[in-house]
This record gives structure tokens, sequence and C-alpha cells, in this order.
């Protein structure tokens, strides 16, 4: 069961840390996952403290992530049509550019949206836009900061363990 366990810890940190860069997967709370599941382990080293830290900063970042977006667009002037142009900006991106799509979707969405909304305002769209390519990429640098922590961790932890 403990090589079974370590496995499923070590997939899921990867898995994670691909989930900080893909947003159908829930990076950060995979590699949390791995925590528990290298925690669950006999040969554990370590703590139940580090696993409610960890988890707080999960629920933290998950929360931000959805708040980010809204704040970047409304701090730049967007409406509730850029939010949205955004969000589906992501999915149409990611089925029709791969992983690139995943960081110009949103921009695009954001400029559409908010040109849906007020056709007279290019200028602010764009700015609009931009917002929600930083709100994209700070999100995702977190996530990827974040995943990338629990990742040393889950290795450290089955490492010493192990050898």
């Amino acid at each position: 069961m403990d090589l079974f366990l370590s496995i499923c810890a070590i997939i899921c940190g990867v898995v994670g840390i691909l989930g900080a860069l893909i947003p159908i997967l829930p990076g950060p709370a995979l590699s949390l996952l791995g925590m528990f599941c290298a925690h669950w382990t006999d040969y554990s080293t370590m703590s139940t403290r580090t696993l409610w830290i960890w988890s707080i900063i999960t629920i933290v970042v998950t929360i931000l992530d959805y708040i980010l977006p809204g704040y970047f667009s409304k701090a730049l002037g967007g409406t509730r049509a850029g939010v949205i142009g955004a969000t589906v900006g992501i999915f149409i991106g990611m089925l029709f550019m791969g992983p690139l799509g995943i960081i110009i979707g949103p921009f695009i969405g954001a400029v559409a949206g908010e040109l849906l909304h007020n056709r007279q305002n290019l200028d602010k769209a764009i700015t609009v836009g931009f917002g929600s390519l930083l709100s994209f990429l700070v999100g995702t640098g977190i996530k990827l900061v974040i995943s990338g922590f629990m990742m040393y961790y889950i290795w450290v932890d089955l490492y010493h363990s192990l050898f």
C-alpha cells in the first residue's frame, strides 16, 4: 500500500503542476492530494501541521484564482461582459489553439466582450483585455509556485523516507 500511495503522491504532484498551467485541472488541489498521499504512507515524516498549512494556502490560492480575473478587469474599467468574454475565451482558445490559446484566448475574449458591450471604445476594450491577460499570468504564476513547493515537499518526504 505504501508503494501505491507513493506513486499516487508523485503522480498527483506532477499533474498538479500541469494543472497550474491548464485551467481545467485543479493544480494546487491535486498537489495537496499528493501531499496527503505521501503523508499516509507508513514511513512519512510530514507533519499534520504541514498539511493544515498547505490546505489553507490551497484554499486561499483557489479563491484568489476566482477573484483575480474580476478584480483586474474591474480595476482597469472592465464590465461583466469583459469578464464573461475572458472566461469563454479561455475555453475557446484551448479548443482551437491549444496551450497558446490559454494565454491568448482570455485576452481576445475580454476584448470581444467589451466591444460587444460598448462598440465604440476599442482602447478600453484592449486595456481590459490586457487586464485579463495579466490576471491569468499572475494567477497561473501563483498556482505554479504553490504546486511546485508542494511537489518539493512530496519529493523530500518520499526521498528521505525511502533512502
